[in-house]
């Protein structure tokens, strides 16, 4: 069984998380500059085998496509063609000010949360964690 990566798709830098080989866990993987990601990725598809992709949906409250919407979509395709594995979209909402209130409570300090690649990895954590409860994982 190959692992589920899960994308939280940024105009600058992309959080990354993945899943553990048996898909039971979610964990941060790292925040990547946006422009170095597919070969990121290829580089990671190398060494870890993967079934699958969860991709981060931005929508608005109102569930009206956002200014990122479109980039999401055409990144979905392109993660398509290069891979040719399934990619999943999953709704982002909320996830920024739930990962920044996990930080939070988890006692990182304010310097240490203020890295917006970190919010952004654990953006990708919550994003493919709800993909795996939402399937019973």
């Amino acid at each position: 069984m190959g692992r589920i990566v899960g994308i939280d798709y940024g105009l600058k830098r992309t959080g990354l998380a993945a899943t553990d080989p048996m898909q039971i866990i979610a964990s941060a993987i790292e925040t990547v500059p946006t422009e170095n990601l597919i070969d990121y990725l290829k580089k990671y598809l190398e060494q870890e085998p993967v079934d699958a992709f969860v991709l981060g949906h931005p929508k608005n409250l109102d569930n009206t496509a956002t200014d990122s919407t479109s980039a999401v979509m055409d990144f979905k395709v392109k993660l398509e063609q290069t891979f040719n594995l399934p990619v999943h979209l999953e709704d982002e909402r909320y996830t920024s000010k739930m990962a920044m209130d996990a930080m939070i409570r988890g006692g990182m300090k304010k310097k240490d949360r203020r890295q917006k690649g970190n919010l952004d990895k654990l953006s990708a954590v919550i994003i493919l964690q709800s993909y795996m409860e939402s399937k019973g994982f």
